[in-house]
Parts: C-alpha cells; structure tokens; sequence
C-alpha cells in the first residue's frame, strides 16, 4: 500500500477470516499486527477502533498528532481519524475493531457511547494513560472478552456489549477523576453538540455565530465556553478542523490541490493555499512532500 494513499478499512476486510456478522472483532495485538502488516502506514477505519497496550513501545499518530506507546495505555478513535503505528520491538496487548450500530439495538440513545469523552475525535482526549489499577481492571475486561468473541454460549454479543461498555465507564471515570476541573454535566453536553455541528457543517459554515444561533447562545458566550473548555476560541475549533480535513486529503497525491479547495468551498486554490499556509507555516504543497 502506498504511503500516498489513505486506504480506509472497514470491519470485514480486517476480519482474519472470521464473519463480522455482529460487527465487532476482539484480537490479541500481536496476532492483529501479524495479520495487517500495512497499518504502519496512513490509514483509517469506518469503525472504532481501540487498541489497549500491555508491553512495547513505539510511536502512533493520530491525525498527524504523534504519541508514544507504552504499557497501560488505551486508545480510542473514532471513524475515519487517520493514524499510524511505528513499534520499536515486540509489542502486546488488544485491539477491538467495534461498528457504530453494534450499540444500537441494545441501547434506546443512539448518541450514547458519543458521550465518553474519549470518543470527541480530538486526537489527544482519545490517548488515555492508565493508572496501574485500572489498567489491569481493563485487562481482566479483554480476556473476558477475547472468551466471550470465541464463545457459542447464549447471548455472547450482549456480554460483549455489557463488557464494552463497563470498560468505557471504568475509563471514563478514571479520566474525570485526573480533571481537576469539576465541570456541570450540561457543560459536556454543550460542548459535545458544538462538536457534532461543527463535524456536520465545517465545510460550509465557518462563522462562530452561525453556530451559536444553532446552539441558542450567543457568539461572545460561544467563544468564552471554548476557551474555558479547550483554550481555543469557538473561530480556532472550526479552523482546525478545516485543516484537518484538509491534512487527510492532501495525503492522496492523485487529487489535485485545485480540486482540494474545491471540496473544503474555498473560492479558489489561491486563497486556500494562503490560508493553509497562514496556520501550518507551509504552503500544502509543501506539507504534501513532507509526508511523502
């Protein structure tokens, strides 16, 4: 697979032989990296995907964010974020491979599993460094379900469901518990709706108040949230994920930086080149060579 080029996976073609039938796939980390040699290149997934590490080091990249690899450390990304791993040695530990809809014919909120903080699609909230008693709480979670994905027993996909989401509780609670802040609930559910319509609309919309008319706050009220909440205006969220977006298309060297600024609504190559210059310090077309 060339570098140049953002395969995206999705559950069957990661399957290792065996049906996805229910959409999940629990794997030891070691038997995973033999089977798919081409993750250390760009990619992305049309699924969760969770990777739990037990032993070995490295480096992973998260939407061009590098973090090293170590024991007791969870991952945790949404569909289609771009990453890469980089192992130095022999490395251990789990991956579960997870459709969106697996949750949906056991939960009745659809937007559930959203909520976890560790799920925002903001690269360094989904890298999570376990304390070593939750680490080996979490560990004793994925043998569990390693036995319960090989399992005939009665309902095995609802104990898998149950597990899955006692271990993102377990997390979670870990990850408030380090937050000094102690935010109001609404506070999260604020800021997870803000996100949601910034994922939905960055493409066309780019101004802080058409966001804050759609959340019923005011722009000055919008851009004072985020900053407490991120250290960035509401202006400087929407813009990064412009950029982003922009990052995983210029990975594809066979489209056209004209044909980029087309699809991000930019009203020509030039303006969309000063603009990506003005925040990377590099025109794309440099970016584009940097990660060739």
């Amino acid at each position: 697979m060339s570098k140049a080029h953002i395969h995206t996976y999705d559950i069957c073609t990661l399957g290792m032989g065996k049906p996805a039938s229910e959409n999940i796939q629990v794997i030891r980390f070691t038997d995973y990296l033999a089977a798919h040699k081409d993750i250390r290149f760009p990619h992305r997934h049309s699924f969760y995907h969770l990777a739990f590490f037990t032993k070995g080091k490295g480096a992973h990249t998260i939407d061009f964010e590098r973090f090293p690899v170590q024991a007791g450390q969870l991952y945790f990304m949404i569909p289609g974020q771009v990453h890469s791993w980089f192992f130095e040695g022999q490395v251990e530990g789990y991956v579960v491979n997870v459709a969106a809809s697996f949750f949906n014919s056991f939960l009745q909120d659809a937007g559930y599993v959203e909520r976890f903080p560790f799920f925002s699609g903001a690269s360094a909230e989904g890298v999570v460094m376990l304390p070593a008693e939750a680490s080996t709480e979490v560990e004793v979670l994925f043998e569990k379900m390693l036995l319960e994905i090989e399992a005939t027993e009665a309902y095995s996909y609802d104990m898998l469901r149950l597990l899955l989401l006692e271990m993102f509780v377990k997390v979670s609670r870990v990850t408030r518990k380090s937050d000094t802040r102690q935010e109001p609930p609404y506070n999260y559910v604020l800021l997870s709706n803000f996100r949601k319509l910034v994922e939905q609309h960055y493409m066309q919309m780019r101004l802080p108040k058409e966001y804050a008319a759609m959340l019923y706050v005011t722009p000055n009220y919008l851009n004072a949230f985020c900053r407490h909440m991120l250290g960035k205006s509401a202006g400087e969220i929407i813009r990064d994920r412009v950029i982003l977006e922009a990052k995983r298309l210029l990975i594809n060297a066979d489209t056209s930086i004209a044909t980029i600024a087309y699809q991000l609504n930019f009203a020509d190559n030039s303006y969309f080149t000063k603009f990506f210059k003005k925040y990377e310090g590099m025109t794309p077309e440099e970016f584009r060579k940097n990660i060739s």
